[in-house]
């Protein structure tokens, strides 16, 4: 539904704005001493508008998957910057990233981190983004509070902002924080699913995006940017691929103008936004209304291989998948065994030499241990195939998964 507002100035100097979002209706009252919040509304898919403290203290505990938080970097900027030409760089100048001191901006994050924490489900996660300037004071903050460090990202740009002044490194790159809510968190992560589309190479903590630009970048009526940090979608579906799966709640505390909702609703993921400033909340919210999600099928994620139903080799033995005798090699060839009967190998011309897939792959190469589905290979359709894919229509003989196409035994 697109998004209509009434604002109605009160004898008490109040002003109550009435939004409509994802076809529920909220209201928001905004008051002398700040914004206070009203809502009909469910948790999910809404923007809360006030203070990020205030709004994170009304949620409820364990209600959260992920939270994703784009602080305040607490630049220090004193006075304009300018161009080599004398013009003035569009740069963050704004009061929300201005702190009295370090330690009234560490107090700030450890309270906001603290809330996200309790809001957290026990398997929850957060992603926190920052420059040099507030980055490392962030990390400390996360591991004192009791939340697990999983990965540091480095986030690479191909079209940073020059060094003006030419008296340190070009500011290439933004550090991300991925955490899990304490130790024994078992995080989301669709390892599977970001090797394949890493074109089957593990995905590394060193990401290369531009900066936002260009139709992606939010303009006020007067066409300068809307918001002075706005991160560009790229971003942020590559993270929520990563550690979100459909219909989970993502959090973002410090909303801005909605890049976190519009990825979160395209994806298939529920959203909560808290923004104090009315005008970047509407213009996420008009932009979030524009948005259309992809369709389940779009958005299923690719099973990750520990959820799938466990399968023993000697099952596929017993349903004919494998027949005693079939010759099994390493990727190299350099060793050969066959298939017995009861679902063990025997090194090849070595009866006596026998064992498990694992115990004997390792003893082969001299090893404590081995994973004999990716080590041992049958050959198929003219080439070499790991075991592991067997284990797939096994699953489907047994009515584990959906039936596919079935793969072909060429020799033995």
């Amino acid at each position: 539904m697109p998004l209509r507002v009434w604002e109605n100035l009160s004898p008490a100097g109040i002003v109550s704005v009435i939004v409509f979002e994802c076809g529920v209706e909220s209201s928001v009252f905004m008051g002398r001493n700040g914004l206070r919040h009203k809502s009909k509304a469910a948790i999910s898919n809404k923007i809360y508008v006030g203070d990020c403290l205030t709004e994170l203290g009304r949620l409820p505990d364990e209600s959260v998957d992920l939270v994703f938080a784009d602080p305040p970097y607490n630049l220090q900027l004193d006075g304009d910057l300018l161009r080599p030409n004398n013009t003035v760089v569009d740069g963050v100048h704004q009061d929300w990233d201005k702190f009295q001191s370090f330690a009234a901006y560490d107090e700030f994050c450890r309270q906001w981190l603290e809330a996200c924490r309790r809001i957290l489900k026990p398997n929850g996660a957060v992603w926190v983004i920052g420059s040099y300037h507030n980055i490392f004071r962030l990390g400390v903050a996360l591991q004192d509070l009791g939340f697990w460090i999983q990965n540091d990202v480095i986030w690479r740009k191909t079209n940073p902002m020059p060094n003006f002044r030419g008296k340190r490194f070009t500011n290439a790159h933004e550090t991300l924080i991925w955490a899990g809510r304490e130790q024994t968190s078992r995080v989301t992560f669709n390892y599977e699913a970001l090797k394949a589309s890493n074109d089957d190479l593990q995905m590394r903590s060193d990401w290369l995006f531009p900066i936002c630009s260009g139709p992606e970048r939010l303009k006020d009526s007067t066409g300068r940017k809307a918001h002075p940090t706005q991160k560009p979608e790229a971003l942020i579906h590559r993270i929520l691929l990563a550690s979100t799966s459909p219909d989970d709640v993502v959090l973002d505390p410090f909303f801005g103008t909605g890049t976190t909702g519009a990825v979160a609703k395209r994806l298939g993921r529920k959203w909560i936004g808290i923004e104090r400033d009315t005008g970047y909340a509407l213009d996420a919210q008009r932009r979030i209304d524009r948005v259309v999600p992809l369709g389940p099928d779009e958005i299923a994620p690719l099973p990750a291989k520990r959820t799938e139903p466990r399968v023993p080799f000697g099952t596929i033995v017993e349903l004919g998948i494998l027949e005693p005798g079939t010759r099994l090699v390493d990727e190299r060839r350099r060793f050969r065994a066959d298939v017995r009967a009861d679902g063990t190998l025997a090194l090849s011309g070595r009866n006596a030499v026998r064992g498990s897939i694992h115990r004997l792959g390792a003893e082969v190469q001299g090893k404590a241990a081995c994973n004999g589905w990716t080590f041992w290979h049958f050959e198929a359709e003219g080439k070499l195939k790991p075991i592991d894919v067997l284990r797939q229509e096994a699953r489907q003989q047994l009515g584990l998964v959906e039936k596919r196409p079935k793969v072909i035994l060429t020799n033995k």
